[in-house]
């Protein structure tokens, strides 16, 4: 199984809080909204990528599991 780091643009209110959560992984556009990696996320940085999710306070960013 792959996790996938996926972003709501309509929700997202570029807090950047996700970008502090997980530098890895997340960029900030010039805006300061996130750029987020194509792929699926190595497995040591899931657990990091589940605190990002949780730090959003508009709750914009989001995990899913592929097979």
């Amino acid at each position: 199984m792959s996790t996938l780091l996926r972003v709501d643009a309509v929700t997202c209110r570029a807090h950047g809080l996700c970008a502090e959560e997980l530098p890895e992984a997340i960029t900030l556009d010039e805006w300061g909204y996130p750029i987020l990696p194509t792929g699926p996320l190595p497995a040591g940085l899931v657990r990091r990528a589940k605190a990002a999710a949780n730090s959003c306070p508009v709750l914009a960013l989001k995990l899913s599991t592929v097979m």
